[in-house]
């Protein structure tokens, strides 16, 4: 792993964007404070998305919003429609506060490109959306859940709901090979999800059968994280998972409109067979050994 580079790069930014500095972009906050109240918004923010979104710890972010009320820039009170539920809304001088915000990371941005040439600048700012790319896939995290959790279930009705938009005659998943709850629970099998900001974006299935191949099913990748690099590593996981609960080989079938798909098995060192059930949606088989 090249983790001195990942530090240099993580110091040079740090300077750069004024992050060490204790008031940031001259404003008499810190960045954490600054990025609170830019991300609560306009139209206000619940403090449990806001929390997600950022990665803060509840007490932390606790801490931010009650500085923000001290300074007469954000309000927290209970919605009228769930009383457990906290928003965060910016006050009139927070509105005033954000736009002064907003203007002054524009001249930062100015002041970072200005020194370049044209192309210099073109090279950056494509540099600084891979990099943005790659930051967003690191923090995508990838574990086995209960397939019964409403957010896994989220993330299989929405890959019924793909199918049915993308195959040429529609998805019913009673006429499809089963992966019920049960056969994607341990031992059977199991569920993996993707989250982002604790948000389901992905998920994939596993049914075991001991010592014969293990078949993949419900891979499915939300379009916001798509490009990321996520189908890939879903993949990988679940081969993991395959090994370590002792199958030679891993099977899967797909139809021909999900060219995406067929495109990452080939490329993942997947070969096409011979079909090897009767799922009534395939066109093509594949396998892979583990071996």
């Amino acid at each position: 792993m090249e983790v001195g580079g990942v530090r240099r790069f993580n110091r040079v930014v740090t300077q750069r964007v004024g992050a060490l500095q204790e008031a940031y972009l001259a404003r008499g906050r810190s960045l954490g404070l600054d990025r609170v109240l830019w991300e609560i918004g306009l139209d206000g923010c619940d403090v449990r998305s806001l929390r997600a979104r950022l990665d803060l710890d509840s007490g932390y972010l606790s801490r931010l919003l009650r500085s923000l009320e001290s300074s007469g820039l954000v309000r927290v009170e209970r919605s009228g429609g769930d009383g457990r539920v906290r928003i965060a809304r910016l006050t009139k001088a927070g509105v005033a506060e954000r736009e002064v915000l907003d203007r002054r990371s524009d001249e930062l941005a100015v002041s970072i490109l200005e020194p370049l040439n044209e192309r210099q600048q073109e090279r950056l700012v494509a540099a600084m959306d891979e990099v943005s790319r790659l930051l967003t896939a690191s923090m995508v995290r990838v574990g086995v859940v209960d397939p019964r959790r409403p957010d896994a279930q989220y993330c299989v009705q929405s890959y019924f709901a793909e199918l049915g938009r993308r195959f040429d005659a529609g998805f019913d998943h009673t006429r499809s090979i089963s992966a019920d709850n049960a056969e994607l629970t341990l031992p059977t099998g199991l569920l993996l999800m993707a989250t982002l900001h604790t948000e389901p974006v992905g998920c994939g299935g596993l049914k075991l059968h001991g010592a014969e191949p293990a078949e993949i099913k419900r891979m499915w990748v939300s379009p916001e994280a798509r490009g990321l690099g996520l189908g890939r590593r879903l993949l990988t996981e679940l081969e993991r998972e395959a090994i370590a609960h002792g199958a030679p080989a891993v099977r899967l079938e797909t139809n021909r409109n999900l060219t995406e798909a067929i495109a990452l098995y080939r490329a993942a060192g997947y070969r096409e067979v011979p079909a090897f059930n009767t799922e009534p949606y395939a066109h093509h088989w594949f396998e892979k050994s583990l071996r």
